[in-house]
């Protein structure tokens, strides 16, 4: 069954103290395009994030959101900056001997110093970090291939319908068409009648006959038509990605329809071929978003 392009999905994950949050939004590209934001501490798994996303999404222009959660395991702590401490101490200790004043160095008054404390991230191991965000990410990706699902499933109705519609229209072309050369073959000879009371050339008009019974035959482009309609039918039924061969298969309908349109002689005729390209187009939009 085929999936829509355009999707979003949530997932959560904590294992042993770590949390992730992941978001995912989707939507229709002609290629797969996977865009990460994420934490600082993150940057080492993005290459693994951008294999299992493409794993589970084919195509799609794919941004990603990773946020770690609040958790009793700190993300970072502070760290005493001894170096800066010392030398504040010090420089203390020379202002109160140039000073001359009384004083004493408050434990308060030091940590309030700029940059005595640090923030510094705490490390996670790489195993522990990826076992965590793996299975938030997995959950996401479920969440989105069910919205995908849903909508590429809605999609394939209104599509099968379209294709029953252009299935009708191309029989009524067949049938038409089947028609006008004898429509035109019978003006001919009336005109070929006259032109022998006349004493005209009815060698000429033959040729005339034969020429546009030529021009005006569609059965090869309804042959390729039908053909085009049955693998079409038959992709909307796999598993695999075939939004790009549904996408080719619609520009090899409308160049037949043109070809049909191009040699139609006759007004009934040439509506049809107009009720067949509007739905074309119909197609043609749903399939831009087929993954």
């Amino acid at each position: 069954m085929i999936k829509s392009m355009t999707g979003y999905g949530r997932g959560q994950a904590e294992i042993d103290g770590l949390s992730f949050s992941v978001e995912i939004k989707a939507v229709n590209h002609r290629y797969g395009d996977v865009n990460i934001k994420s934490p600082r501490l993150l940057a080492p798994l993005e290459n693994e994030i951008k294999k299992q996303v493409s794993a589970v999404l084919k195509r799609g222009k794919i941004d990603l959101f990773i946020s770690q959660e609040h958790t009793t395991q700190l993300a970072n702590k502070p760290i005493v900056d001894r170096q800066v401490a010392k030398a504040y101490i010090e420089a203390f200790r020379d202002l109160q001997e140039v000073s001359g004043l009384p004083g004493e160095i408050s434990l308060e008054f030091l940590a309030a110093q700029k940059d005595v404390l640090v923030l510094k991230d705490v490390e996670f191991a790489r195993d522990d970090l990826w076992n965590c965000l793996s299975l938030a990410l997995k959950n996401a990706l479920n969440s989105i291939q069910e919205m995908r699902q849903k909508e590429g499933a809605a999609t394939q109705v209104d599509i099968e319908n379209r294709l029953n519609l252009l299935s009708g229209s191309i029989e009524l072309i067949e049938q038409s068409a089947a028609l006008v050369p004898m429509e035109w073959q019978q003006k001919l000879r009336d005109r070929l009648a006259r032109l022998q009371e006349n004493g005209g050339d009815p060698q000429r008009v033959a040729q005339e006959i034969a020429i546009f019974a030529d021009r005006c035959d569609i059965s090869e482009e309804i042959t390729r038509f039908n053909s085009h309609l049955s693998q079409f039918s038959d992709l909307l039924q796999q598993q695999d990605p075939v939004g790009r061969q549904l996408d080719f298969l619609v520009q090899e309908l409308n160049r037949e329809a043109n070809t049909i349109g191009s040699k139609s002689n006759d007004a009934t005729l040439t509506r049809h071929v107009v009720k067949l390209k509007s739905e074309l187009e119909k197609i043609r939009e749903q399939v831009q978003n087929i993954e």
